[in-house]
Parts: C-alpha cells; sequence; structure tokens
C-alpha cells in the first residue's frame, strides 16, 4: 500500500512533470551532457552510461553523484551549515520572503517592501523606477529563503516553487530577448551574482525527489551559460569586477565537472590578481574611496583565496596578494571609529557591529598571527591594539586624529584625497567626528543610487558639497576633487594636518586641521583666487543633539542630557554670519532623517579669506568659553584661551 505522504509526492511528481512538459523543456539527450567533462573523477559511471547512449541512466546517476558529493569549495556555506538548517526554525524574514515568494511577492531591495509580480510571473515589471529594484530582482535573493524554508520544514511546495520559479525565469529572460531586459537580466553583476548564490539553492534542494535528473540538466545547462557569459562581458574596473571575478572562481571551484571549470577559475584569479594591484592604493585604500566597498573588496579579496585553498589552489595567488589583502584591513581599522563603524565617504551606509564583527573573524582567520587583527576580532579580549593612534592614509586621503581605541574616545577622520571612482562624492575635507561612542557629525550618506529623474534628484541632494563638512562658494558643487598634501604630523600635544584644493576654478581651497591637545579641534580655512560671491564653511550634526544656536557669539553647542556634548565656534571677528540650512541623514538605503546644519558665511571681495572654526567636545550642558588671543598669519602663530587655559600653537607649513 502506498503511504498517504509518498502518495502526495507521486502526485507531485506528476503535476510536475505535465505542466512542464507542457512548457516545451527538453527531454535528456546527448546533448545535455556537451557541457559536462565526464572523465572528472567520480563521473566513471555516468560516462559508462554516456558511452551506451543511455542518456536517461546516466542522468539520473549523475543526480545521485551530486546528491553524495560533499559539500565544498563554497566560501560561505558548508555540509555543517546544510545540516544546522534540516528541522531547523527559521528567522522571521527568511520565513516571510519564502512564503510571500510562493505568492510570487518579491522583495527585490530591502529599502522597498515586497511588490507583487503577477500570477504569471512578469519578470520586467519595474514598479518603482529605482535601477536597483530591477538589477536585483534578477539577482533572486528569496530562492535562498525558499531553500531554506525547505530545509526547514521538509515540505515539498517550497521545491515545487523554487524549480517552477527557475524554469519561468530562464524561459522568459534568454540573452537577446531586448536590449531592456539584457541591461537588467544579463548585466554581468548581476549574472555574477546568480553564479554565487545558486550553488547554495542547488544544494538546498537537490534531495528533494522534485529535483529530477531532467531538472538537472537543464539546471546545468543553464548555469553553464550563465558562468560562460560573464568573461566575455566583464566589467571594465571598479568593485563590479572584482565581485564578477570573485564568482567565477567560484563557479570553477564549485563546478569543477564542467569542461570549462579550469578555465573559470584561472581566468577570475588573474583578474584579481591584476586587479588587486590596480585598485588598491599602497597605503591599503580601495581607489572608489567609499569605505563599504572598501571592506566588500577585502571580503572579496579573501574569499576568492578561501574558495581556492578549498580547491587545493591556493598557489594561484601570490605572496604579495596577501600582503596587500593584509594592509586593506588595517587601513579600515585606521579609518574606523570604537564602535566598529565609519564614515559613510561616498556611497557607505551606517555599519551594523555584528556584522563587522563577522568579518574581523572572518579577517583574524585569514591572518591568524595579527594580534591587532585578533584585538578587534575579540572586542580587545585577545590581541593587542596598534600601537600608533592618529595616522595618515596619504594616498587615499583619509586622516584620522584620535586619542585612543576604546569607547571614551575622540575620533575625527576626515578625507581630502584624489579624485575617486564610482561611488566618490565631490567633499573633499568632510569629516566625521565621534566623541565617548557618540558619533556628533555624521556624513550625509547616499540615500538611493540610481534611476529615473525622480530617483537621480533625490541621489543629488546627498551628493552635494554643501551637505558635506567643507567649504563651498556660491553653495556650488565642486568642480575639482584633487587635494595635495602639505603637512602631515603627530605629535602628544599638537596633529597637523594642511592640505589644498582647487575646488572651483580660481578658488584653491586650503584646510589646516589642528588637533590640539588631544582634546579639541581648531579648523582654519583659506579661500584663495580669483571668484568672488558667497563663502560657506558647513557643517552638519548628528540628529538628536537638540543644538543651541547662537548666532551672537557664532557658536552652535549640543544639549545631550548624559552632558557628552560639543561646541563648534566660529573665531575670526571679520564680518560673517552663522546662518542655518537644510540638514538630512541617510543611515540606510531609502531612510531619511531630518538633522540640524549651519555654515559660517562671508562674502569673498578680496583674493584671500579666512575662517577659523573650534570644534570642542565638552562635559556636562555648558560650553567653554573660547577666545582668539592672536593669529599671526605671518608668523604662523596662534593663540587661543579655552576656560582661561592658554594654548600656543605654531602652525607648521612643511
Amino acid at each position: 500500500m502506498i503511504k498517504p505522504n509518498s502518495l502526495y509526492i507521486l502526485l507531485l511528481l506528476l503535476c510536475h512533470t505535465l505542466a512542464f512538459a507542457q512548457l516545451g523543456f527538453q527531454t535528456i539527450n546527448k546533448e545535455s551532457f556537451s557541457t559536462i567533462d565526464l572523465t572528472y573523477p567520480g563521473l566513471e559511471e555516468v560516462n559508462g552510461y554516456y558511452q551506451n547512449r543511455e542518456y536517461e541512466k546516466a542522468a539520473t546517476t549523475l543526480l545521485s553523484y551530486f546528491r553524495n558529493r560533499p559539500l565544498k569549495s563554497h566560501p560561505t556555506f558548508s555540509s555543517e551549515e546544510l545540516q544546522r538548517l534540516k528541522g531547523r526554525a527559521m528567522n522571521k524574514i527568511d520565513l516571510q520572503k519564502a512564503d510571500n515568494a510562493l505568492k510570487h511577492r518579491f522583495q527585490p531591495h530591502k529599502g522597498y517592501d515586497f511588490f507583487h509580480y503577477g500570477e504569471d510571473i512578469d519578470w520586467q515589471y519595474w514598479p518603482v523606477k529605482d535601477n536597483e529594484v530591477r538589477w536585483q530582482l534578477h539577482r533572486v535573493g528569496w530562492w535562498e529563503s525558499l531553500g531554506k524554508a525547505y530545509q526547514s520544514t521538509g515540505d515539498e511546495k517550497y521545491a515545487k516553487e523554487w524549480i517552477y520559479q527557475f524554469r519561468d525565469w530562464v524561459r522568459k529572460n534568454p540573452k537577446g530577448l531586448s536590449e531592456d531586459n539584457d541591461r537588467y537580466a544579463w548585466r554581468p553583476l548581476e549574472v555574477s551574482d546568480r553564479v554565487k548564490s545558486l550553488p547554495i539553492t542547488f544544494s538546498l534542494f537537490i534531495e528533494s525527489p522534485l529535483f529530477t535528473p531532467e531538472f538537472l540538466m537543464e539546471f546545468l545547462r543553464s548555469y553553464h551559460e550563465q558562468a560562460s557569459y560573464i568573461p566575455a562581458h566583464y566589467s571594465a574596473i571598479g568593485n563590479h569586477l572584482l565581485f564578477e571575478a570573485e564568482r567565477m572562481v567560484l563557479a570553477g571551484c564549485f563546478f569543477p565537472e564542467f569542461r570549462q571549470a579550469s578555465e573559470w577559475r584561472q581566468g577570475g584569479i588573474n583578474v584579481l590578481n591584476t586587479e588587486i594591484k590596480k585598485q588598491v592604493f599602497e597605503d591599503g585604500v580601495q581607489f572608489e574611496l567609499s569605505p563599504t566597498y572598501h571592506n566588500a573588496a577585502i571580503d572579496i579579496f579573501l574569499r576568492a583565496l578561501y574558495t581556492a585553498q578549498l580547491a587545493g589552489l591556493a598557489q594561484e595567488f601570490p605572496t604579495e596578494y596577501r600582503k596587500t589583502v593584509e594592509k586593506m584591513i588595517i587601513a579600515t581599522i585606521n579609518f574606523s571609529f570604537p564602535d566598529y563603524s565609519f564614515p559613510m565617504f561616498g556611497d557607505s551606509w551606517r555599519a551594523d557591529k555584528k556584522s563587522t564583527l563577522q568579518q574581523y573573524g572572518f579577517w583574524r582567520k585569514s591572518f591568524p598571527d595579527n594580534p591587532v587583527f585578533a584585538y578587534f576580532a575579540t572586542e580587545g579580549r585577545e590581541g593587542s591594539a596598534p600601537a600608533y593612534l592618529s595616522k595618515a592614509l596619504k594616498d587615499a586621503g583619509f586622516y584620522t586624529f584620535r586619542n585612543g581605541w576604546d569607547s571614551l574616545s575622540t575620533v575625527m577622520v576626515l578625507k581630502a584625497g584624489p579624485q575617486g571612482f564610482f561611488h566618490a562624492q565631490p567633499d573633499n575635507g568632510t569629516f566625521e567626528l565621534w566623541v565617548k561612542g557618540r558619533n556628533f557629525m555624521p556624513d550625509a550618506g547616499c540615500f538611493v543610487y540610481s534611476g529615473n529623474e525622480e530617483i537621480m534628484k533625490m541621489r543629488d541632494w546627498y551628493r552635494q558639497t554643501k551637505v558635506h563638512q567643507t567649504l563651498t562658494l556660491n553653495n556650488q558643487n565642486m568642480t575639482t576633487t584633487e587635494a595635495k598634501l602639505l603637512h602631515w604630523s603627530a605629535s602628544d600635544s599638537v596633529d597637523q594636518l594642511t592640505y589644498s584644493n582647487p575646488s572651483y576654478p580660481e578658488l584653491s581651497h586650503q584646510r589646516t586641521v589642528l588637533y590640539i591637545d588631544k582634546s579639541f579641534f581648531l579648523i582654519l580655512d583659506r579661500a584663495e583666487g580669483a571668484s568672488t560671491g558667497q563663502l560657506d564653511v558647513h557643517f552638519q550634526l548628528a540628529e538628536n543633539g537638540q543644538p543651541i544656536i547662537d548666532k551672537k557669539k557664532k557658536r552652535v553647542y549640543t544639549q545631550y542630557g548624559d552632558g557628552n556634548n560639543l561646541l563648534i565656534q566660529e573665531l575670526i571677528a571679520a564680518p560673517s554670519t552663522l546662518v542655518t540650512e537644510e540638514g538630512k541623514v541617510s543611515y540606510r538605503y531609502r531612510e531619511e532623517v531630518s538633522r540640524p546644519a549651519f555654515a559660517f558665511q562671508r562674502t569673498k571681495e578680496q583674493n584671500t579669506e579666512y575662517f577659523m572654526t573650534l570644534i570642542h567636545p565638552f562635559d556636562g550642558m555648558k560650553p567653554p568659553t573660547v577666545k582668539l588671543l592672536e593669529n599671526d598669519r605671518q608668523k604662523q602663530i596662534v593663540r587661543v584661551s579655552v576656560d582661561k587655559k592658554v594654548y600656543n600653537i605654531i602652525i607648521k607649513d612643511k
């Protein structure tokens, strides 16, 4: 007698077979094996059936081979992880994605809610004209959630739906369908994302009885087509190229049974070995000058190396490759705050501490002998903090002033570097300031990436120079970001940075930042050149500081109830005004909050104009009393008093 559960599965298989036969999927034949290296160890029985032209038996045996093959050569998914999923309750986010996917409600991008793509899935549907929504639709990220739901529940409805959606996507998105569809479904980055994720989905569903020999051959044919597409369509440069190359290494290592597997692996390795020299400055910073993408590049380089190690190919990466990645991690440490966040320069987002700690764990595993990596991977329980404090990453133009590495420290990170690629903004001179666990002056972020005119208007607001902590002429965007370092030094009494940037035609902006007595900052701005108009030195605060705006004394100071507060005050007596401005910050995609923003403003009527701004953290609710006692530009001497304590500062020009 057939058990009810077995009868249910048999009925599913019958419906499944009839439905897809109607869609015209090919039967198994000789051509089905054209991409497979049947001489690969372990495929001897498959090859025997193939040679005897018993193609269905060959496919059945190949399916058995994959079901029993150890899960290896994937840097983020292992046999242990697969076993942990079995019968285990899912997290709510994955379960929601999986159950919505059954109804064809997909969430391509976490910045938006779920959208219904129709009973008959419309893969060209574009619910909001944000390019990321349509691009990321074709990354099919919910397929992995369907697989986790299958492993958690054992319910074949998840396997049935995934197989349906996989076949539907393949049928409706062939290469060359249209120029518009190819732009989204076959952009190399999206193809590479599928090449990365499909091995995981494959592993999650392969034990299902609905995963038939026929479907296996369809899957392998499509995967081969997608992986083979990438090398001929690599992105020209940037993080996209890195992602694509890493995923080619993965494709060749996870599916060594393909004839082209070795070619994929080696091609990806060659690209990474080449690009790590092109894209990483000598100081260890990735050339897009975005901390988020810098850290992504670290993980790309390391995952590729780890994948190659699992496949016994680590020797294909030279020693210098590892040294460069180690230098990149050190750069991250240098521009990070004690809470594991980092500035939102360029297209960066507020870092999540849990995720960043996981990154440090991976980095420590890759470099087990580095005590500094151990320190950050364990939140200081093991290893040791860096032996220095302030640090200049001169090639990238990331300059960090700090008085410690713990949660009571003060840390300012300032950006003044070369023209960045892709994700950089016209913002040389901007900075973030973190004091005793609070980021007082976060960067604006970026809000969205690309899309129609409405979307780009949103993006462009966050790219404006005037919404960064720097100087503008007539509130226009900088036309040039190519800072030249004039001086950097660090000592117990004064850290000094001086750089010059040709911000506008006929106007150069020179900024000197002095970190005095490891307690407060003095910023000297000089605007020099023939251009005239309105000069503003802009500042933005975090959204919840309830600042006091004292226009008479040209000062702004926060009023946090815990007494951890900040004073910002213009010191030069020349005619200037304190004006308030529109302020917003975006910590996550499509999320924004209003925040205080202001500028010290004066009219430029002569060749050179100056600003001098003091930024002073203080305890309590009453700000310190500050006076400028001397400002001798000839002798480069500045004297200020803070609550009657006098500081004599000599500015260095070399």
